[in-house]
């Protein structure tokens, strides 16, 4: 890779009714993977697991020309309150179909059959990149070294998210 890579901003929503900022291990996890890799943290928040909370933030994000990409973990299993995927897919103007099956089959090899409680999703919204992870820190880190960390990257061949989000690329349309 000899072109340069260009840093994305990048926003991490934590969805959790108990998680605060010193015990959220899976946002700082993102946070971690995100920066190593020389992006930049555009902002970082906390909320409860609540459709229009959820929302609110992730709707205000992809109406934010600075967001490029917007990472959330948890609210995405099956428990009551579990409401990411509903609160965020009506934002989506398209989904990325693959993304929750590759991270599910990803994740097939650490957790097993386990891994079909993840409602994980992606997708793209007014050219901001948004993918839904599960809330625990293995996942982050698999969705992230298993994915992500190439997909945003713009030197990735043959293709790659982080040119769809770049608008001097021209294919953010």
């Amino acid at each position: 890779m000899s072109e340069p890579m260009i840093p994305l901003s990048i926003a991490v929503l934590t969805i959790s009714d108990t998680r605060n900022e010193e015990t959220d291990r899976s946002g700082q996890a993102l946070v971690e993977r995100l920066t190593a890799a020389g992006h930049v943290l555009h902002e970082k928040r906390i909320v409860p697991d609540d459709v229009y909370r959820i929302r609110a933030v992730v709707a205000g994000w992809i109406a934010d020309p600075e967001t490029q990409v917007i990472l959330t973990t948890g609210g995405t299993g099956f428990t009551g309150r579990d409401s990411t995927p509903e609160a965020v897919s009506v934002l989506l103007d398209k989904q990325i179909e693959g993304f929750g099956e590759l991270f599910r089959h990803l994740s097939w090899q650490e957790i097993g059959s386990s891994t079909v409680q993840s409602r994980c999703l992606g997708g793209l919204a007014n050219a901001t990149v948004v993918f839904c992870l599960p809330g625990s820190t293995g996942a982050c880190r698999t969705a992230w070294d298993g994915i992500l960390a190439e997909q945003l990257d713009s030197r990735h061949k043959p293709c790659n998210f982080a040119n769809l989000v770049i608008p001097e690329r021209g294919q953010h349309v």
